[in-house]
């Protein structure tokens, strides 16, 4: 089974300011609840390890998820694959302006290796995803 999600969220400021969030891997990750921690690999942020801890009895360690960019256009859309042991996750950022500002499309697609990956991110990603826009309201200075 593979797990996909997709939410578009607005927001009253220039598309610049939202992609500063978005191209940057640490600010990407940080507000995902399972990653316990990731390291760059690469001096330009396009490649990093997400260290991830999932609550599922087959999983009793953190996993290495290895993340790279596959495509990146500056300043409007990002691309990345992440893939592991216990899953391949996909993720896209999509920025588009508006008259009021900008809207940024996320879509994320999970597949899983093992019986409960799946499963944890059906039941969380939507939450993930309300994560990731208050990370972003709180980079940008809006309300929630």
């Amino acid at each position: 089974m593979t797990v996909r999600v997709e939410r578009t969220f607005e927001f009253p400021v220039a598309p610049e300011r939202v992609w500063a969030f978005i191209a940057d891997p640490e600010l990407r990750a940080r507000p995902i609840s399972v990653v316990d921690r990731f390291e760059l690999r690469n001096e330009d942020g396009t490649e990093a390890t997400w260290h991830v801890e999932l609550p599922i009895p087959l999983v009793r360690r953190t996993v290495a998820v290895k993340t790279r960019d596959v495509d990146r256009r500056e300043p409007e859309f990002v691309r990345f694959e992440g893939r592991s042991k216990v899953m391949r996750v996909t993720g896209e950022h999509l920025i588009r302006e508006t008259e009021e500002g900008c809207t940024l499309t996320n879509r994320f697609v999970v597949d899983g290796k093992l019986p409960g990956v799946e499963r944890f991110f059906e039941r969380n990603l939507d939450q993930e995803l309300d994560n990731l826009e208050a990370a972003l309201r709180d980079y940008l200075e809006l309300p929630a």
